[in-house]
C-alpha cells in the first residue's frame, strides 16, 4: 500500500533493529491495546489470564513491578496504585459496603483516618478506632457487621507495634479480614502473610522508591478471592499508575537492600545516642525497650527502618521544639520519609483524641544517608539550642 508522508508518521515502514537486550525493564507508555483480530476485543481487567487489554490495568512495566512486590511480600498478587493513600482507599472501596463495621487503630496514618472519618462513614460504614496495643482484647470491639479491621505496625508517629497474629486470630473467628500498611518494614522485615494478614499495602513512594522523586502504592493480597475483587473494583476506580513511576521504582529496588541496611544501622546508632541525652525523655523506635511493643517487634520483625520518634522533657515548650527543628541543617522539614535525605517534623498531639500525652513535646525523624556522625553533630547544635 503506498502512503502518503502524512500517514507514515503515523504507520511508518522504517523500524530500528530488532534483538536489542538490557538490564533494565523498558517503561511501557500507553492506554491502547492493540487486538490480534475483531474476535479478540474483550473489557477484561484480569491481564494475567486473558492477556493485556487497555492501559489503565497495567503496562508491561506496571505489571513487571506488581510481580517483584508480590514475590517480596509472598503474596498471590499485586496491584499497583498512584499512591500509598491510594492503595488504602481501593483495599476499604473493595472490602466495606454500607452496613458494614471497620476497625482502625488509633495510631493509623493521618489520611487513612481522615478517610474513614470524612468517606467510609458518609458512605454508610460504621467506623470505630481502638488502641494499637489492645491486641487479644480485640474481640471486646467487634460487632455482627465488624468486616474489616486495619493495621499499621509500628504506628505513625508514636511506632506502637501490634501483636498482628493475635489480632488477626480473633478477626478470622468472626470471618472478617485483616489489612495491615506494612510500609515501615518496606513489606521485607515483617512477612505480614505468615502473620495472619489477608490484605497488605505499601506506599512504594518510601523505601522501594527511595529517592523522594515518585508516588506508589501496592496493595497485595493472600488468595485468588480478594485478588478477584479487588481487581474488580479496582477496574472501575481507574486508578492507573504512571509506568514512568513504576520504571523509577524497579530501578529503586535494586538497591532496596543496601538502602536499608545502611539505613537501620544509622537509625539504631542514633536512637541509642539520642536515648542518653538529657534534654529526651523516650525513643520511639521499635527495636529500642522503650517502644511501646519492643518484645512484639523482637518476636515477629527481622529488621527495622530508619523512622522513629523522639519525645522531649515536658519542661520544654512547643516554641522551643520547633526551634529545635528549625535549628536543624543536614535534617530538612517535609512529610513523606525513607528517602535518602534524613527529615525532622514535629507534632502537637494536644489536639488529637485517644493519643499518648505527648503533647507538643514529639519530633518524628526519618534516618538517611548521611554520614551518622554529621546526623550527630546536626541534633547536638540543635539540641543544645534549647539549652540556652
Amino acid at each position: 500500500m503506498r502512503k502518503n508522508w502524512k500517514t507514515k508518521l503515523i504507520h511508518p515502514d522504517a523500524h530500528a533493529p530488532e534483538g536489542f537486550r538490557s538490564l533494565s525493564m523498558p517503561t511501557y507508555r500507553g492506554s491502547t491495546v492493540l487486538f490480534p483480530n475483531a474476535a479478540a476485543v474483550e473489557d477484561t481487567w484480569d491481564q494475567h489470564e486473558v492477556g493485556y487489554t487497555y492501559g489503565l490495568y497495567g503496562t508491561p512495566t506496571t505489571l513487571e513491578l506488581a510481580a517483584r512486590i508480590c514475590e517480596l511480600e509472598k503474596g498471590y498478587r499485586t496491584f499497583i496504585t498512584p499512591g500509598g493513600q491510594g492503595a488504602i482507599a481501593l483495599i476499604n472501596i473493595a472490602f466495606l459496603k454500607a452496613g458494614d463495621h471497620v476497625l482502625v487503630p488509633e495510631s493509623v496514618y493521618t489520611p487513612n483516618r481522615k478517610f474513614a472519618l470524612a468517606v467510609l462513614r458518609r458512605f454508610g460504614v460504621e467506623v470505630t478506632f481502638y488502641p494499637p496495643t489492645i491486641g487479644a482484647g480485640i474481640p471486646a470491639l467487634f460487632r455482627n457487621n465488624t468486616r474489616l479491621v486495619w493495621c499499621e505496625s509500628p504506628g505513625s508517629i508514636t511506632m506502637e507495634v501490634q501483636d498482628i497474629p493475635a489480632i488477626a486470630d480473633a478477626t478470622h473467628r468472626i470471618g472478617a479480614m485483616v489489612a495491615l500498611d506494612n510500609t515501615w518494614a518496606a513489606g521485607v522485615y515483617f512477612d505480614a502473610f505468615a502473620h495472619g494478614v489477608d490484605v497488605t499495602m505499601q506506599a512504594l513512594t518510601k523505601y522501594v522508591g527511595g529517592h523522594s522523586d515518585l508516588l506508589l502504592g501496592s496493595i497485595t493480597v493472600r488468595d485468588e478471592a480478594a485478588y478477584k475483587r479487588l481487581g474488580a473494583t479496582h477496574q472501575l476506580v481507574g486508578c492507573a499508575a504512571s509506568p514512568d513511576d513504576c520504571s523509577l521504582a524497579l530501578r529503586g529496588m535494586r538497591t532496596l537492600a543496601v538502602r536499608l541496611r545502611a539505613i537501620e544501622a544509622s537509625a539504631l546508632e542514633l536512637a541509642r545516642w539520642l536515648a542518653e541525652r538529657r534534654e529526651i525523655e523516650l525513643v520511639l523506635h521499635p527495636a529500642l525497650p522503650s517502644c511501646p511493643g519492643h518484645e512484639l517487634w523482637k518476636r515477629d520483625f527481622t529488621g527495622s527502618a530508619g523512622l522513629f520518634s523522639i519525645v522531649f522533657h515536658q519542661q520544654f515548650t512547643k516554641q522551643q521544639v520547633l526551634a529545635f527543628v528549625d535549628t536543624l541543617e543536614l535534617f530538612k522539614i517535609g512529610y513523606s520519609w525513607a528517602g535518602v535525605t534524613s527529615l525532622a517534623v514535629a507534632y502537637d498531639f494536644h489536639s488529637t483524641p485517644n493519643r499518648p500525652d505527648y503533647g507538643a513535646r514529639i519530633v518524628r525523624l526519618n534516618i538517611g544517608l548521611e554520614d551518622v556522625e554529621d546526623l550527630k553533630a546536626d541534633l547536638t547544635r540543635a539540641l543544645e539550642t534549647m539549652n540556652g
